[in-house]
């Protein structure tokens, strides 16, 4: 089964009705919760203990529950979205969450309750890290706690259709994730200049929420469901992920030329060929059937598939260059 675990935590694996079957209770629940996307929030609870850590207050305890704790959220939050979208009918006719991987509810793998029950254990989960945090850290972690349970509540509904879902984006990944680890980790410490650095990794997250919005403008539009990319429209939508990424760059750059963060963080200059091939990708309209060759591949993901590649690319170079700049800020 571990070989199972590993898979979904790298990729979003088809699998039928009879391999569900077979596997696991956890397998299961990764394929469901959609694991391979965990990946962003674990960069984003490791930089905000890197920053911790960087500053001279740092509890372990305090973040391995942030670090669970998030990514526990985060899997609530996606199995809550496929719920609320199927009970509302947008998964149906082979919708486009239903074509890039398993939808336990709309394939029929699991009854309603069941998935409910993944919901509840898997959000009770999250509370309890969030309330243990809070009673070790103090009160002042409900600054962070209820937005975050707000937001984990309602993206999917009213927030998503009202194109605030990429706004959602930046400020969970950003002074939420980062900020908010940074916070409890610490013991209560906050900094401007914490929430500023955690835009550099923000922002990456939140083009791939655009990128996905952007592959399925078409069937969200029809169905009512008013993203950013719907109201925006496709070119902007790709383009706006481009600039983006130029201002991650910009950001970087920005710390460290006035000497807020060391210069190994610019290693996220070694992404720069991943920018531009995944750039020359996004200038262009998206095609309407599958390319051949790699870019085909996983359709229909494909904007969101180019976003993802060059985000995990980006945010380890990023999270590297802090672990260096933390080495060598406490050996000098």
């Amino acid at each position: 089964m571990l070989k199972i675990w590993i898979n979904a935590l790298r990729v979003i694996p088809q699998v039928t009705q009879e391999e569900w079957n077979r596997y696991d209770f956890i397998s299961r629940w990764l394929i469901a919760s959609r694991a391979a996307v965990f990946i962003m929030t674990a960069i984003a609870a490791g930089i905000g203990g890197l920053l911790a850590y960087r500053t001279g207050f740092f509890s372990w305890y305090i973040f391995l529950l942030s670090f669970f704790g998030l990514v526990l959220a985060h899997a609530t939050n996606n199995l809550l979205n496929d719920y609320v979208d199927y009970n509302k009918g947008v998964d149906k006719d082979n919708y486009y969450r239903a074509q890039y991987g398993p939808h336990p509810l709309e394939n029929g793998f699991v009854t309603r309750n069941k998935f409910i029950a993944y919901i509840v254990v898997t959000g009770i989960l999250a509370l309890s890290a969030g309330l243990l945090i809070t009673y070790q850290v103090g009160l002042s972690t409900l600054w962070v706690l209820l937005p975050g349970l707000f937001f984990l509540l309602f993206y999917t509904w009213p927030l998503k259709y009202f194109g605030l879902g990429e706004i959602s984006v930046v400020l969970v990944w950003g002074p939420l994730m980062i900020g908010g680890t940074y916070f409890v980790v610490s013991g209560g410490q906050w900094s401007n200049w914490v929430a500023l650095v955690s835009l550099v990794y923000a922002f990456g997250p939140t083009t791939v929420l655009l990128g996905k919005h952007t592959d399925k403008l078409a069937e969200d539009k029809a169905k009512g469901i008013r993203t950013l990319p719907v109201i925006i429209g496709e070119k902007i939508s790709r383009y706006s992920v481009i600039g983006l990424w130029i201002l991650q760059y910009a950001l970087v750059i920005f710390l460290v030329v006035t000497a807020q963060l060391g210069p190994a963080v610019l290693l996220i200059l070694l992404s720069i060929p991943k920018f531009i091939k995944e750039s020359k990708v996004m200038l262009k309209k998206r095609p309407d059937k599958a390319p051949e060759g790699e870019l085909g591949k996983g359709w229909p993901l494909y904007l969101v598939h180019r976003a993802f590649v060059f985000n995990k690319s980006f945010g380890m170079l990023f999270l590297l260059g802090l672990i260096i700049d933390v080495i060598l800020l406490k050996i000098i």
